[in-house]
């Protein structure tokens, strides 16, 4: 049965994401990543003994089960531990990660309380910000494994604009492994979530996509038009996957940012901005510069 996930929480985050992630607890958009309100969704943070924290306000309120340290990948920018919360929520068993906690087994938090401080692991990719991950269990089931979530939907008071891009932007914030671009624009910035729109093959809007577009497994079109049989989807009018339901299976596609090409699109769900993020090992685009974006399709 698949766990509702409320207005009134995910409105509490400023950036949220389904399917931006390479790991198997995303698959299907089983899991949530939450972007929290000191931390932008776009800039990539220092691990904590070389900047300020990041305080990790918690999506559930319950009772702390547990809380696990886990060794994570050796990555030169990111710490070599990340942690497992999990929290009976009295309907099933939330797991939460990326946060060094300052709870304990038998702790009570309500929504928003602090749950610690967000954790940069060697989970993440070079360009990933700090976040906390979420997911469920129903009771019963192995707490521990990575994949094996309910699947999430999004409520539907939430409201997400989709909204066109054409590709073009300039960049507006910048590291050595992203660049943010101020296109397209936000219509509503602080009142409602916002996302690329991606049209079917005769240009109309059928929902909102979210992923890594291509560098991981696949994407999710959320928010999809009822009406709409979707198929092949297309981004800045030109054709990226194909949709079976709520997944979107990527086409084989490079993405160029000035003729160069990067390792892809990161896409997810804003609330107060909705400027595409190129991201890469190494990406050579500083604040300024105007972009022009192009998606390759080699396909048939």
């Amino acid at each position: 049965m698949a766990v509702t996930l409320s207005a009134d929480v995910l409105s509490r985050y400023p950036r949220f994401t389904l399917y931006n992630s390479p790991f198997a607890a995303h698959d299907r958009g089983c899991a949530v990543d939450l972007y929290p309100g000191d931390s932008d969704g776009e800039t990539v943070r220092p691990n904590p003994e070389d900047g300020p924290p990041v305080d990790a306000p918690s999506p559930v309120a319950g009772e702390i089960l547990e809380t696990r340290t886990v060794t994570a990948p050796s990555r030169p920018y990111a710490a070599d531990e990340d942690h497992l919360i999990l929290v009976d929520t009295g309907e099933r068993v939330a797991r939460l990660l990326h946060v060094d906690p300052t709870v304990a087994a038998g702790d009570t938090v309500a929504v928003g309380d602090s749950l610690g401080r967000l954790v940069r692991a060697g989970f993440f990719a070079p360009w990933v910000a700090n976040h906390l991950h979420l997911g469920f269990r129903e009771y019963g089931a192995d707490y521990h494994r990575a994949a094996g979530s309910l699947p999430l939907e999004l409520d539907p008071a939430l409201g997400i604009d989709a909204i066109d891009w054409d590709g073009t932007g300039t960049v507006v914030a910048a590291g050595e492994t992203y660049a943010v671009i101020d296109s397209p624009t936000h219509p509503a910035p602080g009142e409602r979530f916002a996302g690329l729109a991606v049209t079917d093959g005769d240009g109309e809007r059928v929902g909102v996509l979210d992923g890594g577009l291509p560098h991981y497994d696949g994407g999710g079109l959320l928010c999809r038009r009822a009406d709409s049989d979707a198929g092949d989807v297309f981004l800045a009018g030109e054709r990226v996957g194909r949709a079976d339901g709520r997944d979107v299976a990527w086409s084989d596609v490079t993405v160029l940012a000035n003729g160069d090409p990067v390792t892809g699109i990161a896409l997810a769900i804003g609330r107060d901005r909705a400027g595409v993020k190129l991201v890469g090992e190494s990406v050579d685009l500083p604040v300024g510069t105007d972009v022009t974006v192009s998606i390759e399709t080699r396909d048939p």
